[in-house]
């Protein structure tokens, strides 16, 4: 006779506190607590219940030296999290030129794109950012990429009226 199977156990108060504490390191930026777990085994692509990795914590909040330690240690620059966000979206959306371009080195893909098919380039568009809009076309993101919706990085600033950015971008208006 075979037992019945046994429910899966539920993670302990401590536990969940524990894990609540490793993603506040990722959003607090302390790499030198981050290199610690991730030295003692740590995965660096852990999510929490948003589908947020470490590395898009710490990108989002701007930890260049926390981000850095996560991509040494394996972090993947291309993982989304549950509404199918990039780090490099993120990055692109607070304006954080030097997070983007170590997201670049480190393999993110400059026309990385969210399910509605917007890239790092629209967000950074929309949001009137255009010195990341001038880097991310030099590091190859197209300008004429729409999204779902066929939106193009000039049409989403002029959508949000982001008049500098869409006078950058109407130079490569076909």
């Amino acid at each position: 006779m075979t037992e019945p199977a046994q429910p899966k156990p539920e993670l302990d108060d401590a536990a969940l506190a524990f894990a609540e504490q490793i993603f506040d390191s990722a959003r607090k930026g302390d790499a030198v607590r981050l290199a610690d777990l991730l030295g003692r085994g740590l995965p660096a692509n852990i999510r929490n219940h948003n589908g947020d990795s470490l590395l898009m914590l710490a990108t989002y909040h701007g930890h260049l030296d926390a981000s850095r330690v996560l991509l040494e240690s394996g972090a993947d620059p291309q993982l989304r999290n549950d509404k199918g966000q990039t780090p490099l979206a993120g990055a692109a959306f607070k304006g954080d030129l030097a997070m983007i371009s170590l997201l670049l080195e480190q393999g993110a893909d400059v026309e990385g794109a969210s399910p509605d098919g917007k890239t790092a380039l629209m967000m950074a568009a929309m949001f009137n950012r255009t010195e990341i809009v001038e880097y991310l076309i030099a590091q190859g993101a197209d300008p004429h990429a729409a999204d779902r919706n066929g939106a193009t990085p000039l049409t989403a600033a002029a959508m949000m009226g982001a008049a500098d950015a869409h006078a950058l971008l109407s130079k490569f208006a076909d």
